[in-house]
């Protein structure tokens, strides 16, 4: 390949897969180089996903919980927003870990390239948009990541069309804005725009809104949104959408009480599909699923075996934490080492207001399923810490093995429930019991004890929840 680069580890893509992955393989005494077509690591997550929607979704939940204050005995008055100096503050937040990133890079002797990666075989690759034209490795680790799906007639190309990626670039505030899509890239970003003056409508075609998760949790959150949405609408689809007369004129079909309705903006958020297909796969002995995914073992390895996939284009869930894991693995295999993806729990949040999170076996995984399991709550309505802070409807459950009692999946709503729900996954990767949990002293008062209180639900000893004598046992 001419003056092609040679290394050991070529990892293409620099999201929180790929750039776990170079920096793990480095660790490792490897000679790695790392192929992404922005100038900076990252990826998505950093720069159009992960990182710039939580920013947004922290002042989100400021402008919330200070309107909520009121019922406290504390005004603070119509909130002043300078969209100016909020997406500088987003963009300072992103430039800070991005730096931080590439002197990390750095420190570890990875070889940077900023181009697009296409595979020529299963051991080279051709560079555009940089200088170095050329990789050639032993290895490579595919980390491509996903894009936003589109929809017909829905066109991103439109000026008044936003994909998620736009969405984040805060470029204005629409006063009508429509939100295609139920999930929770949706959800959120419909929370930032409602919470900054949007009157958003979410439009969902299936039965519920948030279906990925079970409906005692998704439930205080859907009646907030009924609560900070202009509207939301289920089993419904969006048939057209014209922009006439300096707006937006959209024809639903379905439970929707207005067939035509006008919007300002409509931002499309359906969910993704792994970048696979323009990275030259055919050169290769790579085989993909029917949904474009790349198949792989529990050593991340895909079907030519000079080359790795992790992240997006590995499968669901399309989830950082698993892509960073899934790094770490593929590094450890090429290094030698004995390493799988054998992970019993990936935990999902839903960064909504309030927040929702769960890990392992869900309830509605369990019914679909047939699988009998045993469900216990504890509703947050007992929990001092909740009352006091306003936070009462929130909820914790558990998912046991009827007979055993081992925890097999963990879901909570309300306050900070992402940072709780490590505690499940750690208790369900540990095989542990709802004893063990209920046995360890959690502090007082805090939004964590109600984890401690569902394993005594369990056990007949919540001190904190009523369960007549009659129905003791039945959780």
């Amino acid at each position: 390949m001419g003056d092609a680069l040679k290394t050991q580890v070529l990892v293409i893509g620099g999201g929180p897969g790929g750039y776990v992955a170079a920096f793990r393989a480095a660790d490792l005494g490897m000679e790695v180089a790392i192929v992404e077509d922005r100038p900076h690591l990252g990826g998505v997550c950093l720069h159009r996903g992960c990182i710039p929607s939580k920013a947004l979704l922290h002042a989100a939940k400021l402008i919330f919980e200070s309107a909520e204050a009121f019922s406290f005995g504390i005004s603070f008055g119509e909130p002043q927003i300078d969209l100016d100096a909020l997406r500088a503050w987003k963009n300072s937040s992103i430039d800070k870990i991005a730096a931080g990133l590439s002197e990390l890079a750095r420190l570890r002797k990875v070889q940077r390239i900023t181009g697009r990666a296409t595979f020529t075989s299963s051991r080279s690759v051709r560079v555009d948009g940089a200088e170095i034209t050329g990789v050639e490795f032993e290895h490579a680790i595919i980390a491509t990541g996903s894009r936003p799906i589109n929809l017909p007639g829905l066109d991103p190309g439109d000026p008044w069309v936003m994909d998620s990626t736009e969405a984040l670039e805060l470029t204005s505030i629409p006063e009508r804005l429509l939100v295609v899509g139920g999930g929770y890239i949706g959800f959120e970003l419909g929370t930032v725009y409602a919470a900054l003056g949007s009157a958003v409508t979410v439009v969902e075609m299936s039965e519920q809104l948030l279906s990925g998760a079970d409906r005692d949790l998704a439930k205080p959150v859907i009646d907030q949104a009924g609560r900070i949405f202009h509207g939301t609408l289920t089993r419904t689809s969006v048939v057209s959408a014209h922009f006439t007369e300096g707006e937006v004129s959209v024809e639903f079909e379905g439970d929707v009480p207005e067939r035509v309705q006008s919007f300002d903006r409509v931002l499309v958020s359906v969910g993704r599909r792994p970048n696979t297909d323009f990275i030259g796969l055919d050169a290769t002995s790579v085989e993909t699923d029917d949904e474009g995914f790349l198949k792989v073992d529990h050593s991340m390895r895909t079907t030519d075996p000079h080359l790795f996939a992790i992240g997006d284009v590995a499968g669901q869930p399309m989830l950082a934490h698993k892509a960073s894991r899934e790094g770490k693995v593929a590094a450890e295999v090429i290094a030698g080492q004995k390493s799988v993806f054998d992970s019993r729990s990936i935990p999902a949040v839903v960064f909504s207001h309030p927040e929702i999170a769960w890990c392992g076996l869900t309830e509605t995984a369990a019914q679909y399923a047939g699988r009998e399991v045993r469900v216990v709550t504890f509703p947050w309505s007992a929990s001092g810490r909740a009352v006091s802070q306003g936070a009462s409807n929130g909820l914790t459950k558990f998912i046991l093995e009827p007979e055993t009692e081992e925890i097999l999946g963990v879901g909570i709503v309300g306050h900070n429930a992402g940072e709780l729900i490590a505690g499940g996954v750690f208790a369900i990767e540990m095989g542990a019991v709802a004893e063990d949990v209920a046995l360890t002293i959690h502090p007082h008062p805090t939004f964590s004890e109600t984890v401690m209180e569902t394993a005594e639900v369990a056990l007949d000893a919540s001190v904190h929840r009523y369960q007549p004598k009659k129905e003791q046992g039945k959780a």
